[in-house]
């Protein structure tokens, strides 16, 4: 077959198939150009979930009538000029693909005035053919108006889902948007009544902040602003900012989960997977943490320019990004200690240029106790000290009473029942005490630090080619994971030694697992959860069990080691320990003062 030159229309409907997935993807398009044209107020009309018609309005800066036939040509854009503009892009829009893209599948018309300007322009597009620029009254600023989506494609058109899935894609990007511009105020309505309005906060973006407390309330609900733990840490040229959801607050999906590198919306599986391991050793199995971040770095360090839809980036130091988000909120998280206020104060800052300390990067020489030496320790850790109160309790509303108050009944063997300032905390007494010992172990272990374990005869292990360059590239690594590995072949490994404390488990699955994250994240943190699970275990037989009836100074010997134990507001499981009912609850029980 002969080589021809594709028509400028199947050249724009072929980059619509990537650009414009559904209507959802069309709204993306328009309001992110509207952003980056100034706007502050954006009006989004549909009509039967915007299949029908999509209509923006924006107050931004307008374009030229002179510019509108240029607007919808392909690879036309203002907002680059060279390679140097690529690589530090800061904008939302750049490829000028998307105008083009959506104007070749629909009915077009794009109307603006530029601000300053006495008349505005119009210029009509039905499925690729463009019309005659003509005079049009208009406000300032833009409005690009999208009718009957891909009806000259119908293959497209019989893939869109129905009228309420295509709103809710919509919606839901709306509230990721919303969520990262709180100075903009968006209106939405739908087949001619109004749907969603997001308010402008004047006091957003103060200490460049993207997001505001009052827009967190309106988008994701109060229960999640209740439980939202304030994130704010620099170092190593990078700065994560936002809210991350305690743990008690956990979602059966991800429906809650918002990340943003430089103010734009991303799915990354490098700050995904980090966020997953700091949540690891605190949420319920099966569960998903719920989060606002916002990633901020020089652009120059992050490609936008890897997805046509921009829905991904690629980071130029992907193991520094992993380390520092997960540093960041496994410190964080390890802050919320039961009865603690859910008030988290900036981390201390590194030293530009130098990374934070690796999750696996501290010493770990001598890990394994003998097995007499363990013994020792565990039948300490869990001898509770009887510490001496008076007879006569200090009153709870004591304004020097401790967060958990002071213990006054136990219930049915299981339950702590304490009195503070506020009214009532509840403790379940074995997950207390489990997440209690769970720590002092794991402090107890890392102090230690990390025993190998020489095995008598090394153990040959058949791999893959890339594992193989894997385990020589990062021999080191390995090393300080506790694994001695050499390449002896080039699909062959040969072990001669492995963590001594794990050395009874399934060794070879987990360097697989192992390498396999090192290959895609270039560090590794199963070791660190291999064992953890393992003293996970022993604190869980460890903890006191119920229907164990404790004296009135064990309980509180109890709560204030709850106090002081990092992350003690759940246990090794993910589940809490403790509960609070303020008096105001209580009466509203018992319907008193009505």
């Amino acid at each position: 077959m002969p080589i021809r030159q594709l028509p400028d229309t199947l050249i724009n409907q072929i980059a619509a198939g990537e650009v414009v997935e559904r209507p959802a993807s069309v709204v993306k398009e328009l309001v992110e150009n509207a952003l980056d044209a100034g706007a502050r107020r954006i009006e989004i009309e549909l009509e039967e979930g915007g299949i029908r018609l999509i209509r923006i309005r924006d107050d931004g800066g307008g374009i030229p009538p002179g510019e509108l036939p240029l607007a919808i040509a392909r690879h036309a854009t203002s907002k680059i000029a060279s390679l140097d503009d690529l690589e530090a892009v800061a904008t939302l829009g750049f490829r000028g693909e998307a105008l083009p893209s959506i104007a070749s599948v629909s009915r077009f018309t794009l109307a603006s005035r530029r601000n300053g300007s006495e008349h505005g322009a119009a210029l009509q597009v039905d499925g690729g053919r463009i019309g005659e620029v003509v005079p049009k009254a208009h406000p300032p600023g833009t409005t690009v108006e999208v009718r009957d989506l891909f009806y000259n494609v119908p293959a497209r058109r019989k893939f869109l889902r129905a009228e309420r899935t295509e709103l809710s894609h919509i919606e839901e990007w709306l509230r990721s948007l919303a969520l990262a511009r709180p100075d903009v105020e968006l209106r939405v309505a739908h087949n001619g009544r109004p749907s969603k309005r997001y308010r402008a906060f004047s006091e957003a973006g103060g200490d460049g902040e993207l997001a505001s407390p009052d827009r967190l309330l309106e988008t994701l609900g109060e229960e999640f602003a209740k439980q939202a733990l304030r994130i704010d840490h620099s170092g190593a040229g990078l700065r994560l900012h936002g809210w991350i959801a305690q743990p008690s607050y956990n979602r059966a999906s991800a429906d809650q989960q918002y990340l943003y590198v430089n103010g734009r919306s991303v799915r990354d599986r490098n700050v995904a997977h980090a966020v997953k391991q700091a949540y690891a050793d605190v949420l319920f199995h099966g569960r998903q943490p719920a989060y606002v971040l916002f990633l901020e770095l020089d652009p120059r360090t992050v490609d936008v320019n890897v997805h046509p839809a921009k829905h991904e980036v690629r980071f130029r130091e992907a193991r520094l990004v992993h380390d520092f988000v997960y540093r960041t909120l496994q410190g964080a998280l390890a802050e919320t200690r039961a009865g603690l206020a859910a008030n988290i104060a900036p981390m201390p800052h590194v030293e530009s240029g130098q990374a934070p300390p690796r999750a696996w990067a501290m010493p770990q020489s001598n890990l394994a106790l003998r097995v007499d030496e363990q013994r020792a320790a565990y039948a300490a850790l869990y001898s509770m000290p009887a510490t001496s109160l008076p007879e006569s309790l200090p009153q709870a509303n004591d304004s020097e009473a401790p967060p958990l108050g002071y213990a006054v009944a136990q219930l049915h063997g299981i339950y702590i029942l304490a009195e503070n300032a506020d009214g009532l905390i509840v403790v379940d007494m074995h997950a207390a005490h489990e997440r209690i010992g769970y720590e002092k172990l794991k402090a107890a272990h890392d102090g230690e630090g990390l025993r190998t374990q020489p095995l008598l005869v090394p153990m040959t292990i058949a791999v893959s080619e890339r594992e193989a360059e894997v385990a020589e590239r990062e021999a080191a690594t390995l090393s300080q994971l506790g694994f001695e590995v050499t390449r002896n072949g080039p699909q062959s490994l040969a072990l001669r030694s492995v963590p001594a404390l794990l050395a009874d488990g399934e060794i070879e699955a987990l360097l697989r697992d192992v390498l396999a994250d090192l290959r895609e994240h270039g560090e590794s943190l199963r070791i660190a959860a291999a064992r953890d699970e393992l003293l996970s275990t022993m604190a869980c037989h460890g903890a006191v069990r119920a229907n164990r009836r404790l004296t009135i100074p064990e309980m509180n010997a109890l709560l204030r080691e709850m106090e002081a134990t990092e992350r003690s507001g759940q246990c090794n499981h993910g589940r809490p320990t403790w509960a609070r009912f303020t008096l105001a609850e209580i009466d509203r029980w018992f319907l008193r003062g009505r």
